[in-house]
């Protein structure tokens, strides 16, 4: 790594240089019109506007500016008005510079982009909630106007990304949770596979390390007999298309290691069991005189005449290709080694948009007028905006993340005419995707010439009839019915009125019923009820409580002092003391400096900390902290989807923390076991759970069906290293096939 304050002002001068060449060459090869003018001029300027500055690690600011130029030309294929753009994009934000200055010195179109990024500036998200969501509101709609203004902030993230090394530890999680739970999937939807895949990869790294270098020297040893399987599974194919007289390309794919994570996570299995490490990409060069989605079909037909095809896994993308623009035939087949393969099929101008995403196909560089699937899609955002007043930053990127992880299910009008929604829509979802008033007065639908009620899920292939009466208005439970953004946005902002006097309702049947139990109801009063009830939100809670989801009956034993511990020897750790507790002590409430590493000890144990319920952390797993409105600090498993949210929304609360404890304590964790039933099997288990480890058992729940046989253990652990080493010698049974830690 290099010592930037070592370098000389000419070495330091050179070595900007060197990169603003590398800039250049790179925008050489490319087919852009050279206008390397303009790009020296913003160059220089930018360079003069932000000497002195550094970054954190040292190296001169200039440096972050051409990066992000060098981004925007190799990994999104943008010109020269974006890499102009790219090289300002800071000056606004930290010179004294305006926007004025730019647009003098380089013309109203990149003035305009600059000025975009500038309101979005350090990042989407605020250090206040309502700043977050307003910051988010203002990158997207500037998307319609100019695209190139979210493409750049793209490239702004990934090189902060990639450097994020240099950050203190709290931050990096803040920027990964946000590049998370909203970078990685917009750049999804926008057709950025691989920035998309890197992204989630580079949060993964900094979140998990431990984890992230691990799958990364297992897939280094699994490397060779991936490239055995690869060469031995595409030889009859080349054959084949050879015979044809087809020109092609085959490239292999194998599985990131954060992909692999998911999986391990979602199917609870290992490294071991994740059996599609590889996938098969093939491109075609179509021949002048055929069409090139035929030439894709004729490649699919060769393919399957050679291995079998998966009967559910082939995806028709070229036919109806995705809203991003994504264009592909997928099919999974089996190959030589008895594993499935999944295989894509493109032309070069379909791997193009796979690779540039939008910035392949997007109107200003085509000149096309026509609307697109894409622009559909930014005007529904835009609808979803401008008619619902969101109350909280979560609210609003919850509802947000409805229309970035979509897919897409295809049905049809009375008169044939085919639309494309999200999946997991309902017939009133369909409603106000025709119109707002269609929505608002529909009582029912016809699927297939079939009555449905406003709740029924549509499959692809569906023909709709939506039925309406004027004396139709919308209910409070359509907002459980709906699940597109839109819809929910509609009706949160008709029944805006309804919902606040709900949540009102709820809120006093709260304060009632704690009243009677003596209680005030302060943040650690309702984070008990929260934890109980399963919700991540007061105003959730309340809505529920008033439509008489939940009651409140039994909440009296939440509060009893014998059940202030949720199980037997788990800590539920508390931060700090009530405000009562602190002016009898005399004590001020710990201070904690965020940006160091928190160590989680023994004696720190109901001292201040509380352990999340939604995940459930126990030592060993990886952890944060995240403190709550009354100061507490409630700490979760890294991976855990809610704190991904806060991570993304309350960054500035973020905690950097691990674990110091010494097994003092215990704490509750399931493991689930499955495999073959025989006699004596349960007495097996029980002696290496209990003679062998000396773990308390819980509950034991097993079901027993033809011979097989499945079920869970609650038990008592020090460590996920307790887990490890107990699922292992587990293993060592005969019968039993899966041994796994469940949250």
């Amino acid at each position: 790594m290099i010592d930037y304050h070592k370098l000389t002002p000419e070495q330091e001068e050179e070595m900007i240089r060197s990169e603003f060449n590398a800039l250049l060459r790179d925008y050489a090869a490319t087919a852009h019109k050279q206008k390397v003018e303009i790009i020296t001029k913003a160059f220089e300027f930018a360079n003069k506007a932000h000497k002195g500055a550094r970054r954190r690690s040292g190296e001169p600011y200039i440096m972050h500016p051409i990066a992000v130029a060098r981004i925007v030309v190799n990994e999104i294929g943008l010109g020269s008005t974006s890499i102009c753009s790219a090289l300002l994009h800071d000056v606004v934000e930290d010179t004294d510079y305006t926007c004025e200055d730019i647009e003098e010195l380089f013309g109203p179109k990149i003035a305009s982009i600059v000025n975009g990024l500038t309101k979005i500036s350090g990042g989407i998200f605020g250090d206040k909630a309502s700043a977050q969501a307003e910051n988010f509101r203002k990158l997207i709609l500037t998307i319609p106007e100019d695209v190139r203004v979210i493409l750049i902030k793209m490239a702004d993230r990934l090189h902060n990304m990639r450097t994020l090394g240099s950050m203190p530890p709290a931050k990096q999680l803040k920027i990964t949770g946000e590049t998370q739970y909203i970078y990685a999937p917009l750049a999804q939807r926008l057709g950025f596979f691989l920035i998309k895949t890197e992204l989630e990869n580079l949060s993964f790294k900094f979140e998990q390390p431990a984890i992230y270098d691990e799958l990364e020297k297992k897939l280094m040893q699994a490397s060779p007999m991936l490239e055995d399987s690869f060469q031995i599974f595409i030889r009859p194919i080349q054959k084949l298309l050879d015979s044809y007289g087809y020109q092609y390309e085959i490239l292999k794919r194998i599985k990131s290691p954060y992909s692999i994570f998911k999986k391990m996570q979602t199917k609870h299995i290992p490294f071991e069991e994740v059996y599609d490490l590889l996938a098969v990409r093939i491109i075609l060069k179509p021949k002048p005189t055929e069409d090139e989605k035929a030439n894709c079909w004729v490649a699919y037909s060769a393919i399957t005449s050679i291995y079998k095809p998966h009967p559910d896994r082939t995806r028709d993308w070229i036919t109806t290709p995705k809203t991003n623009g994504y264009e592909a035939l997928h099919v999974t087949v089996m190959g030589p080694g008895g594993n499935w393969i999944e295989v894509q099929i493109r032309s070069e101008r379909m791997n193009e948009i796979a690779e540039r995403g939008i910035a392949a196909h997007w109107k200003y560089k085509t000149g096309e007028h026509s609307e697109s699937d894409l622009d559909e899609w930014f005007k529904s955002v835009k609808d979803m905006l401008d008619t619902s007043d969101f109350c909280n930053a979560i609210e609003f990127m919850d509802t947000f993340k409805l229309n970035l992880y979509s897919t897409e299910i295809y049905v049809f009008t009375p008169k044939g005419d085919i639309r494309k929604l999200p999946a997991k829509s309902t017939a009133l979802d369909f409603a106000f995707y025709l119109h707002t008033d269609i929505g608002l007065h529909c009582i029912g639908a016809k699927v297939d010439h079939k009555l449905v009620p406003l709740s029924h899920e549509l499959q692809s292939g569906d023909q709709v009839e939506i039925l309406t009466s004027k004396n139709q208005h919308p209910q409070l439970d359509w907002i459980d019915i709906t699940t597109t953004a839109k819809a929910k946005a509609i009706l949160r902002s008709y029944l805006r009125k309804e919902i606040n006097a709900n949540i009102k309702n709820g809120q006093v049947m709260v304060e009632e019923a704690l009243a009677k139990l003596h209680k005030a109801p302060t943040a650690e009063t309702l984070q008990v009820l929260l934890d109980h009830f399963k919700y991540n939100n007061a105003n959730d809670m309340y809505m529920a409580l008033s439509k008489g989801t939940i009651n409140l009956d039994d909440i009296g034993q939440l509060y009893a002092p014998q059940q202030t511990n949720k199980w037997m020897r788990i800590w539920k750790l508390q931060f700090g003391k009530s405000k009562k507790e602190e002016s009898s002590s005399g004590t001020a409430p710990q201070q904690i400096d965020k940006k160091k590493v928190i160590h989680i000890t023994d004696a720190d144990i109901g001292s201040g900390y509380r352990i999340a319920d939604c995940c459930q952390p126990i030592p060993g797993d990886p952890v944060l902290g995240f403190i709550d409105e009354s100061g507490q600090v409630i700490v979760h498993k890294r991976d855990c989807p809610v704190a991904q949210k806060l991570q993304s929304s309350y960054g500035n609360r973020i905690l950097s923390a691990d674990w110091e404890t010494k097994k003092v304590l215990s704490f509750l964790t399931t493991i689930s076991i499955s495999g073959i039933d025989q006699t004596g099997l349960l007495k097996q288990i029980v002696t290496v759970i209990s003679d062998d480890y000396s773990i308390s058992i819980k509950n034991i729940n097993f079901e027993t069906k033809d011979g097989v046989f499945e079920g869970t253990l609650s038990i008592y652990v020090y460590s996920t290293e307790d887990i490890n080493n107990l699922c292992n010698n587990l293993l060592k049974i005969k019968a039993l096939k899966t041994v796994k830690r469940i949250n």
